[in-house]
């Protein structure tokens, strides 16, 4: 895998899918715990349906974490000097890296899942200018009374063997999880501490760029947020940031990986739909 090296000295290893002319270039940003290899489907998907994708392991994780803890995957998920500040520069940076190969007239949509979505949230918040559109997936509103800081399977325990049966329906999803060396189940407020957890929270920024485009995908199953969560959000960012194309998609019955759920198939021809209708080259 390609690196690039982060403000602390920390090299953030990153993939590439690209596609002859792309309608626009997605910037995958993935959730705590896991890494950018549990996106094939979706990254294979995306570019059948001609965009091209980007995705770094961040801080701590998959292939980036392997290197920084020295092979330590025990230590997987945790963010090492520069905390949760340094993991969020580091997407931010990687946008410089993706641009800087792509070019500046193909467009960029920033996709991020659960933590790559509040990631998301913070850096559109400061530099929203930098993309053409943004998607948000199991995502949450980023506030103590609609962001759940808890237990997340509490309400699925019962439901499978495993400590992520929150993550989906499919049965599978949750077993291969806890069978990948690369993922952990523990807890963001362990691996990152409550300072770094607390500066999870937040708002929409006022006054963002009107004609951003906004995607918000969740199940109304999903513990971390669910379907109120997701849909004050959405109203934040047309009542508070002013933007005027938002959409928020609540899938009935589907847990947080909306991308892994028993209908990905229909998630992702969503998502595509979206796209198309933005940035489709006629």
């Amino acid at each position: 895998m390609p690196t690039f090296t982060d403000g602390h000295g920390v090299r953030i290893h990153y993939e590439s899918w690209r596609v002859p002319e792309p309608n626009a270039v997605i910037q995958l940003a993935h959730g705590v715990g896991e890494h950018i290899g549990r996106y094939g489907p979706l990254v294979t998907a995306l570019n059948e349906a001609g965009y091209s994708v980007w995705a770094d392991d961040h801080r701590g994780h998959g292939q980036t974490g392997f290197e920084q803890h020295g092979g330590d995957l025990t230590r997987i998920g945790r963010l090492g000097p520069g905390g949760l500040r340094a993991a969020i520069a580091g997407v931010e940076q990687f946008t410089d890296v993706v641009r800087e190969v792509e070019g500046a007239e193909v467009p960029l949509v920033l996709l991020g899942h659960s933590w790559g979505s509040l990631m998301a949230q913070i850096i559109v918040n400061r530099s929203a200018e930098r993309y053409d559109g943004v998607v948000l997936t199991g995502t949450a509103y980023r506030t103590l009374r609609w962001m759940n800081g808890g237990d997340l399977n509490k309400r699925h325990a019962h439901l499978g063997p495993t400590p992520v049966e929150w993550l989906s329906r499919d049965p599978d999803v949750p077993a291969e999880f806890m069978a990948d060396p690369y993922t952990t189940e523990v807890r963001l407020q362990k691996l990152f501490g409550l300072v770094d957890a607390a500066r999870l929270l937040g708002r929409p920024a006022r006054g963002l760029p009107a004609e951003l485009p906004l995607l918000i995908m969740v199940g109304d199953e999903d513990t971390l947020g669910g379907e109120e969560s997701a849909r004050r959000l959405a109203e934040a960012y047309v009542r508070r940031s002013g933007l005027v194309d938002v959409e928020c998609i609540v899938y009935e019955g589907a847990r947080h990986e909306v991308f892994n759920e028993v209908n990905r198939e229909q998630v992702r021809s969503d998502l595509i739909g979206w796209l198309d209708a933005r940035f489709a080259v006629d």
